[in-house]
């Protein structure tokens, strides 16, 4: 049996080496898998790295999805794995046991690991990909995706057409898992897996109101039957309006919905209805 061989994708614009170096060392340290480690600078030459791994500079800051595109073209191997550079890996056999149930079962179409702060930080209901979190020790269908750690087989990529450039930041990880539901293939939760990362308050980017508004419409109008379109930004107007008070952060909501509306994503495929159905059977339609 071949070793099963990971082109692995490491996004960074150099501002935590310290993280950087340590997720690297848990990347290198990775036991029966063959490793193809790039380092993708967004809008930083990517310096100082250990042997083994590859830089790739950016000149821009080209945003988290597409600097992690821009990464898998210069990495080989049939599986890819994501790894935020201020996440790391406390298993050193974390990548064969991905390849393992990815070769026992192919309908998986992603994994996800459960995530977790060392220090014992209680982890963000965020990180559990799915509508009622429950137990976050328990594996099943993901839904939506925390990004900081994401497996995925390199075609299933291709066929769903990569991570969606154009959204910068926020929702990108939904907007792929929905893909890989319509490719007819599972996102996977796999609680049993962990990777270590802090727990940050997303909030903190200064374009996170905005940009959370406008993806949510985009999302929408590049993934969902017309009919749904409406359905699914209302649902998400209302939810806002109820938890968030802070009227500055409300009115940077708003700014980004109407951005949304105004301007049309690339790469429109509207899910199949059997699509629809599935997700809503494995826990959250794509209304909510």
């Amino acid at each position: 049996m071949s070793t099963p061989r990971f082109g692995v994708v490491v996004l960074t614009m150099g501002t935590r080496p310290e993280d950087l170096a340590r997720g690297l060392a848990s990347l290198l340290a990775q036991r029966d898998v063959q490793t193809d480690i790039v380092v993708v600078g967004n809008s930083w030459d990517p310096v100082d790295l250990p042997s083994g791994v590859r830089g790739l500079h950016l000149p821009e800051n080209v945003g988290i999805p597409a600097g992690r595109n821009a990464g898998v073209p210069h990495v080989t191997g049939e599986y890819l794995f994501f790894l935020d550079d201020d996440a790391w890996l406390p298993d050193n056999r974390f990548l064969a046991s991905v390849a393992e149930r990815f070769a026992a079962d192919p309908s998986l179409g992603l994994i996800q690991p459960r995530i977790v702060d060392p220090t014992g930080v209680p982890s963000p209901r965020r990180w559990v990909p799915r509508l009622r979190v429950g137990n976050p020790y328990e594996s099943g269908p993901a839904t939506a995706l925390a990004e900081t750690a994401v497996a995925m087989p390199r075609d299933v990529l291709e066929q769903v057409g990569g991570w969606p450039d154009e959204f910068f930041y926020a929702h990108e990880g939904v907007d792929l898992v929905w893909r890989v539901w319509d490719a007819g293939r599972v996102p996977w939760y796999a609680a049993d897996l962990v990777a270590h990362h802090p727990v940050i308050d997303p909030a903190r980017h200064d374009v996170y109101y905005r940009l959370n508004a406008r993806n949510r419409v985009w999302l929408a109008r590049r993934n969902l039957p017309v009919v749904l379109e409406p359905v699914y930004v209302g649902t998400w107007v209302g939810l806002t309006v109820a938890r968030v008070h802070d009227r500055e952060s409300l009115a940077a909501w708003f700014d980004g919905l109407r951005e949304g509306l105004r301007t049309r994503p690339a790469d429109r495929r509207p899910m199949a209805w059997r699509t629809v159905w599935r997700m809503a059977r494995a826990g959250r339609p794509p209304v909510i």
